[in-house]
């Protein structure tokens, strides 16, 4: 379940990048209720992209910013309460992070959800039957 975590250079401080991708990683398997999964939680991966603030842009102009973004089945998010959340955990966390430097209309989330089948692991395509029985096994 990859999560792509991009922010302008500088707007945490130096090192905390990961920290703050843990702590997302951590809220996401906590609001699915997976927390230490043994499926999931190996399959928790991502990257961290940091950019310069010439690279960066809100309303049509440069500035600091934080996108998280989630890449998961269509399974995944699916309540109102899971959704409103984590986003706003997730929010609070790159806030908080930031010693309340990047106000928090700075900060955007979302989630993409693949086709269902879609869902490659090891070079297998999964369903999502397969991948909530294999969850249910961690």
């Amino acid at each position: 379940m990859p999560l792509t975590l991009t922010l302008t250079e500088g707007v945490l401080p130096a090192g905390t990048e990961r920290l703050a991708f843990r702590r997302i990683c951590d809220s996401m398997l906590k609001w699915h209720g997976l927390s230490c999964n043994k499926v999931m939680t190996p399959n928790v991966v991502g990257a961290i992209h940091l950019l310069p603030k010439q690279q960066t842009y809100s309303g049509l102009q440069e500035s600091d910013v934080a996108f998280i973004e989630w890449k998961v089945p269509s399974f995944a998010f699916n309540t109102p309460e899971i959704q409103q959340g984590h986003i706003e955990e997730a929010t609070d966390i790159i806030h908080e992070l930031s010693g309340g430097r990047l106000p928090k209309h700075q900060i955007w989330a979302n989630v993409v959800h693949a086709v269902d089948g879609a869902w490659g692991i090891a070079g297998q395509a999964l369903t999502n039957k397969q991948l909530g029985e294999a969850l249910s096994t961690g």
